[in-house]
């Protein structure tokens, strides 16, 4: 059986789903402009951070980051200016992820609506996306895991599709199918303990041929 033939519970009859989607690491590689936001923010601060390991745990909110670099009196100023030196040094040189613009057309496609909920600061978020020619329909921040429920239940997500076990939890609170693609900082087996519903072992490449089956069967 394939990864994604799982079984999975039965979607609500009518149009597809709105869809929700993570940012870093599901519809974009952030990494080499975050790492160049970091080593930015080290060199003003003179504050040593290790930018090639940070770029190895995303997922969770900049301020837990931030905590093994910085005393905890300092991670508010820290957080507030790497946010403000993020859009000259992080958009540039971040890309999109493998078949993320054909997994947002997919959605479309189908009659759904495709929605971006992320942990990273919204004005940075929707910089990366329109740079990068990725238009969903809506977009909230700053928000981790359950917290992501939150915006999903607004959106009316039936699906969020994440690379990292915190979304999977954040589906999980909204009450949706947890899609989960091992591209971030968690592999399948460990996304699949954490209890995803479908895992696409092969990326966002396998989004579009699942959706269409998953809509199929709705």
């Amino acid at each position: 059986m394939a990864p994604h033939d799982q079984e999975y519970p039965a979607a609500a009859p009518g149009p597809a789903p709105t869809v929700g989607f993570d940012l870093d690491m599901t519809l974009i590689d952030s990494r080499p402009g975050i790492r160049a936001a970091y080593e930015a923010l080290s060199a003003e601060t003179g504050v040593h951070i290790d930018a090639a390991l940070t770029v190895t745990r995303l997922g969770p909110p900049l301020e837990q980051e931030l905590a093994h670099w910085f005393p905890e009196k300092q991670i508010p100023e820290a957080a507030e200016r790497y946010r403000e030196l993020y859009p000259r040094y992080a958009i540039e040189p971040s890309t999109a992820m493998p078949n993320a613009r054909e997994a947002v057309a997919a959605v479309r496609a189908a009659g759904g609506r495709a929605v971006v909920v992320t942990a990273k600061h919204e004005p940075n978020a929707k910089l990366h996306l329109e740079h990068l020619g990725i238009e969903p329909d809506a977009v909230a921040g700053w928000l981790w895991a359950e917290a992501k429920a939150e915006a999903l239940l607004d959106f009316g997500a039936g699906v969020y599709v994440g690379d990292h076990t915190g979304d999977v939890r954040g589906a999980a609170a909204a009450g949706a199918l947890s899609v989960a693609v091992p591209t971030g900082p968690c592999d399948a087996e460990e996304l699949r303990r954490a209890g995803a519903d479908v895992v696409l072992a092969g990326g966002l490449g396998e989004f579009p041929g699942w959706f269409a089956g998953y809509c199929s069967r709705r």
